[in-house]
């Protein structure tokens, strides 16, 4: 699905829920990042883009053989709705599509929406209905992929002072983020009890991308490098160096406990403005 309007452009794609780009008309270059060899097969996960993370992020916690970051993003989805805002902008609403598959693997009765607004400053809200007569916990995430100019001249603010845990390698070190975070290599780390707007400065591309949340107390910050991009396959040759997550979560110590009867929306904002250093 294609969104062009007076502001920006995006495609979208039904399986998953799936934000595959987004570029503002202020912007000459894209602001979500696709890689150039993204693999669209059903079942099978983009790479690039905003893949929607639920009802768990990361491996499952009692069943390592269910897919990693649940099922929500490579699963159909349906459109429910769509408008014109007064704006200029474009609305989008979305609702997974229930299966007897999905409802193996996630038992609780929810409903998982999304609705996307394309404008100026894209616009994400997942919302999770607890339709059932227990509680219900997830884990979830956007799991967003911003196009840079290269990962080592980037610095991300906003997250000074936090805690994280630290994942590459397996080692799980929780450790405390001193000034912006830097890359010079494989990066993936869980940022936990911090709902702080983030701010990508990208001096080759001289922008800053923002990427502003509510209903989210994680933000994950990850770039593969080299070696695990190479093996993965589908990140092209070095396209690792033009991205970077900038994840709005609740995942590890953040889970949600969604009390029947009730609603938990997760939303994201990203815009972005002028940098000249």
């Amino acid at each position: 699905m294609e969104v062009i309007n007076a502001h920006a452009s995006a495609t979208l794609a039904l399986q998953g829920g799936h934000i595959m780009s987004w570029q503002p008309k202020s912007e000459t270059e894209p602001v979500v990042w696709l890689s150039r060899a993204a693999n669209f097969t059903p079942g099978k996960s983009i790479r690039g883009g905003v893949p929607v993370c639920w009802p768990w992020f990361g491996t499952h916690a009692t069943d390592p053989k269910r897919p990693t970051h649940g099922f929500a993003r490579t699963v159909p989805w349906e459109v429910t709705a769509t408008r014109a805002l007064d704006n200029g902008a474009t609305e989008i609403a979305l609702t997974l599509v229930e299966t007897d598959q999905t409802r193996t693997m996630w038992p609780h009765r929810t409903k998982l929406s999304i609705t996307i607004t394309v404008g100026p400053r894209l616009k994400i809200a997942l919302a999770t209905d607890n339709l059932g007569n227990e509680d219900a916990v997830i884990g979830e995430a956007l799991h967003a992929y911003f196009h840079i100019g290269d990962i080592a001249d980037i610095r991300i603010g906003g997250l000074e002072g936090c805690d994280y845990l630290d994942k590459v390698g397996g080692g799980n070190v929780h450790r405390r983020q001193d000034g912006p975070v830097v890359f010079s290599a494989e990066t993936d780390r869980i940022y936990s009890n911090t709902d702080a707007e983030c701010v990508i400065e990208d001096p080759r591309l001289k922008r800053r991308i923002h990427v502003a949340k509510s209903g989210s107390y994680s933000t994950v910050v990850w770039n593969p490098w080299t070696e695990k991009a190479n093996k993965m396959g589908d990140f092209g040759p070095d396209g690792w160096r033009g991205m970077v997550c900038v994840e709005s979560a609740n995942a590890a110590e953040n889970v949600v406990t969604i009390r029947k009867g009730s609603r938990h929306t997760l939303a994201v904002e990203y815009w972005t403005e002028k940098y000249s250093g």
